[in-house]
């Protein structure tokens, strides 16, 4: 009869470890960062894009949107918009941080995606990729949609 038991307490003892590294493989898996809404402003006459998405955050540390690239585009990069008084610049931004179980807009008059140098025609309708890279080490290839000027306010 012990040995029946000890046989089923190391079988127990087993499934258990088992089902724990399995569970925490499963979350060392899980994407802390998630994309939504993505999608760009087109303009014509190869006049720069406008990439915007929302940055959604999971994980329980912030993370860092250090780097944006795209097949689609010869350049991508992040810009935000700055109110000084009466005038708004644009300026070159070196990272974006989305906070623990929080998001970060990327919208229209704060921070977005320029978009510059189209590799090949793109139009209204077309989807394009962008790479966006953090700082955990996550690389997310993310479809934008291209949305002209009309489609983009009625948003």
């Amino acid at each position: 009869m012990s040995i029946k038991i000890k046989t089923f307490a190391a079988l127990s003892c087993t499934l258990a470890l088992s089902l724990g590294f399995a569970t925490a493989a499963q979350a060392a898996g899980a994407q802390a960062i998630s994309v939504k809404d993505a999608w760009v402003r087109w303009l014509p006459n190869n006049l720069p894009a406008g990439g915007y998405a929302t940055l959604v955050n999971a994980g329980d540390k912030p993370i860092d949107l250090v780097d944006i690239s795209s097949n689609d585009y010869g350049d991508a990069m992040l810009h935000q918009t700055v109110s000084n008084g009466s005038t708004q610049k644009m300026v070159m931004v070196d990272k974006l941080t989305v906070p623990a179980h929080g998001q970060v807009a990327i919208a229209p008059g704060g921070y977005h995606v320029m978009l510059e140098d189209a590799k090949h025609k793109i139009a209204p309708g077309d989807t394009v990729h962008l790479t966006l890279k953090f700082s955990d080490g996550e690389t997310l290839d993310t479809p934008f949609v291209v949305k002209s000027p009309a489609q983009a306010q009625a948003k």
